[in-house]
């Protein structure tokens, strides 16, 4: 025997019925924290100058980061497809 049942619920409702905590409010403040950094950014990330500045001043990491940024780059553009 097969027993088919359809909710028709929202998301809500179902993270409610099943106990879930509601994350919407944490949610927002995240996202609105990240928009906030993203638009405190731009200027920096629009000058290539500044952004390597920016690399350089978070220490040893950043230069690696951006040397494997360039080798990756530079083996991709080496590399031919078959």
């Amino acid at each position: 025997m097969k027993i088919t049942v359809n909710l028709d619920v929202t998301p809500q409702e179902a993270r409610a019925f099943f106990g879930m905590p509601d994350m919407e409010p944490m949610n927002k403040m995240i996202m609105s924290e990240m928009e906030k950094r993203a638009k405190d950014s731009m200027d920096t990330l629009a000058d290539p100058e500044r952004l390597v500045a920016a690399w350089i001043n978070m220490g040893g990491k950043g230069v690696e980061g951006l040397q494997a940024l360039m080798g990756a780059a530079m083996g991709a553009a080496g590399t031919k497809k078959k």
